[in-house]
């Protein structure tokens, strides 16, 4: 089991000052983010839609260049770690993915040991040793031989983190990955990623579940329009005033019965207390 790392350690990943301009776009889709997901931790990064969440996975992804700043793994410019080496130490999993044609789960978690492949690419005990431990903490065995176009968005979903866990490295990075999952998925990814947590990995999350990030994050990081509008515990960022200026709607913060966490209540428009009215002259 791995240890969360000590105080003034590097961060697993951070994002340094980070820069990302799309093409024949003149604003920056994200203008100087800092942020930092530490092992042993739940760092939930949220925001509005086109606050910059997704950018900062592609400009990991390298499929975006920076126009400033830098990613850092482990301390190390992103920039000086071979492609290969990158994805040896940080998985990750996108908001979307599609198939060229089904593949039976267990060539799809095997997936996750490309980065490690040696000469010809045969499969090692050290790669099956990995595949298994990333089948036992996701809990798929009962899929193994299940074709990825027969499973449902909650198998799906498992199975993806699977073959990320299976990279074998000690920090994940996902991006939405409770959409169009019920409670109940939900709740079981979010329980997992906390045990990934729990177990030393570190965990970087983009999710607009802003009442679940407060039961499990340690850290969340607010997005608004390409920079860091908050960030810390979410009873620190989850405040009335914040989430109202960042969304742009009106809603109360109270307190989540079960667990007495933040929790986000938006108001409808018709429910928006106003002031009385004067007297009629």
């Amino acid at each position: 089991m791995m240890n969360a790392a000590p105080p003034g350690a590097p961060a697993a990943l951070a994002f340094d000052g980070v820069q990302v301009r799309y093409p024949s776009r003149a604003a920056l889709a994200v203008a100087g983010v800092t942020l930092r997901a530490d092992h042993g931790t739940v760092t939930a990064i949220s925001g509005p839609n086109g606050s910059g969440k997704s950018t900062l996975v592609r400009a990991l992804l390298r499929r975006v260049p920076l126009a400033a700043g830098r990613i850092l793994i482990d301390g190390v410019p992103l920039a000086s770690v071979p492609m290969r080496e990158a994805a040896r130490r940080v998985a990750v999993v996108p908001q979307r993915e599609d198939l060229a044609f089904p593949l039976t789960v267990r060539e799809y978690v095997a997936l996750g040991r490309l980065p490690h492949a040696g000469l010809w690419g045969r499969s090692t005990a050290v790669d099956m040793a990995a595949i298994a431990e990333a089948v036992s903490r996701t809990g798929i065995a009962d899929l193994w031989s299940r074709q990825t176009d027969q499973l449902s968005g909650g198998e799906w979903q498992r199975v993806r983190i699977a073959r990320a866990l299976a990279q074998g490295g000690d920090t994940i990075v996902l991006d939405e990955p409770t959409t169009f999952l019920d409670v109940a998925h939900e709740m079981a990814v979010f329980e997992l990623l906390a045990d990934l947590a729990s177990s030393g990995m570190a965990v970087l999350l983009i999710t607009h579940q802003l009442n679940l990030v407060a039961r499990f994050a340690q850290q969340v990081v607010l997005l608004h329009r390409g920079v860091v509008a908050a960030v810390g515990s979410p009873r620190d960022v989850m405040v009335g005033a914040t989430l109202e200026r960042v969304y742009e709607w009106p809603l109360v913060v109270g307190q989540d019965p079960a667990v007495g966490a933040p929790m986000l209540i938006p108001l409808r428009a018709r429910d928006i207390p106003r002031p009385p009215s004067g007297p009629r002259p």
